[in-house]
């Protein structure tokens, strides 16, 4: 007697990207074996996406969270959907991704592996430099309180990077979940609207026992921030709250004060510096790019003063509006 294929779910979660969601559904049509479920979790869009992709893919069923709840609060109401239908996995996959169509098989054949994982990270690469990689795994550099990929930015050989490794975390633009994870731990913390709640989920897991390990078979294309680059203001006040949270959640009380004291501080001090610096250059001399600086460093400390002060959520309306302000005058 067969075992029972696994339920597989694969979990897009879309902004305001149809876009980049429909190429996304394009390339899992591509996936023969093994049957798996897609599901779309909408987070409050208003670009027409819902009923675009309804149209498009009317099978495909929809969750509208009816508001942006981030990355954790809406791919968590996905989440619970699937487990409420009994998936065996669960494939968080960013929206502006393309996928190797045996991609999930890569997954299976990982997780059956005898070191029996229940989270994998799939290799990950940049959608415009294809055999360039961008992500496969990452580790916690306490030095600088920050989490390093190794392998970021390297081109793949088809030799230095097809082990699979323990790492202390995967990328949430392709993680793969078994539900024993879930059941044991929760879901992803919703505090982290973007940003480190996935280094959270597999921080909070390994302590429960769940290792995560990359699966360099199983691979994917990925736009990278389509949604926020590294020039954003947003990024830089997502990055810092989040940071100081995941610190909150994952160090001890003597590691948090070595961090404070040797790193966070002398960052935010320098930060600050550096905002009135910009401030008093853009003041002037009317320049355009000092005038950005200084907005992405007002942005950084003020997610840190927000995640002081306990206020989560999205960033406040301000900061892309300004921003949309400073790339109109750069453009004209």
């Amino acid at each position: 007697m067969s075992l029972r294929a696994p339920k597989i779910f694969v979990i897009l979660l879309n902004w305001n990207g149809k876009k980049d969601t429909l190429e996304c559904l394009a390339s899992l049509q591509k996936i023969k074996t093994p049957r798996f479920q897609t599901v779309i979790a909408d987070n409050g869009s208003t670009d027409g996406s819902v009923n675009d992709l309804r149209q498009a893919y009317p099978q495909i069923p929809i969750i509208e969270t009816g508001a942006n709840l981030g990355f954790a609060g809406g791919n968590n109401v996905a989440i619970e959907w699937a487990l409420t239908k009994h998936a065996d996995w669960i494939f968080l996959l960013n929206n502006d991704t393309t996928v190797d169509p045996n991609v999930l098989s890569a997954l299976l054949e990982a997780a059956d592996t005898d070191l029996k994982p229940k989270i994998l990270g799939a290799k990950i690469y940049r959608y415009h430099d294809p055999h360039r990689i961008d992500h496969l795994g990452g580790k916690w550099n306490g030095k600088i309180a920050e989490f390093e990929s190794s392998s970021s930015g390297q081109i793949d050989d088809d030799i230095s990077y097809e082990t699979m490794e323990k790492v202390d975390y995967a990328c949430g633009a392709a993680l793969f979940i078994h539900r024993s994870v879930f059941e044991t731990i929760g879901l992803l913390e919703p505090r982290f609207f973007l940003f480190w709640e996935e280094t959270d989920f597999c921080r909070r897991a390994q302590r429960a026992g769940f290792d995560t390990w990359t699966a360099p078979k199983a691979k994917i294309w990925h736009k990278v921030s389509s949604s926020f680059t590294g020039g954003k203001p947003q990024m830089h006040y997502f990055w810092w709250r989040s940071r100081l949270l995941w610190i909150e959640r994952n160090c001890t009380t003597k590691e948090k004060q070595a961090l404070y004291k040797t790193i966070i501080i002398p960052e935010l001090w320098k930060s600050a510096r550096h905002y009135l610096l910009k401030s008093l250059q853009a003041k002037f001399s009317k320049n355009s790019a000092a005038k950005q600086k200084a907005l992405r460093l007002k942005a950084g400390c003020l997610g840190a003063f927000h995640y002081w002060i306990g206020r989560f959520g999205n960033a406040p309306k301000w900061l892309s509006e300004k921003n949309k302000i400073s790339a109109r005058h750069e453009s004209h």
